[in-house]
């Protein structure tokens, strides 16, 4: 006996996850954060690659400093200005369809 699985409706799919069916609100917060998991993640990589570094070449560093600033924060804004008009536009297409 086999299983039959009907289409989804087609539409915007990150790994398999449907993007549509978002209100307003959820697309601002998934945009808000997807920026805040991108600002961490690359904040932890660049504190464990100065660490690293820092064991080869020993240098008087800033830590917290030169990771937020330096790395942290410009990815963090990238991923922001990159998700905040997708997820609107995911969005307004959704509405548009209605």
């Amino acid at each position: 006996m086999g299983q039959i699985v009907q289409g989804a409706r087609g539409g915007a799919r990150v790994f398999g996850f449907p993007l549509e069916g978002f209100s307003l609100f959820q697309s601002l917060l998934l945009a808000v954060a997807s920026a805040c998991f991108t600002f961490f993640a690359a904040t932890c990589l660049a504190i464990f690659a100065l660490l690293i570094w820092n064991l080869f070449d020993p240098h008087a560093l800033h830590y917290a400093a030169d990771t937020y600033m330096y790395v942290g924060l410009p990815a963090g804004l990238l991923v922001l200005v990159v998700a905040l008009p997708y997820f609107l536009i995911v969005w307004l297409r959704a509405k548009v369809k209605k």
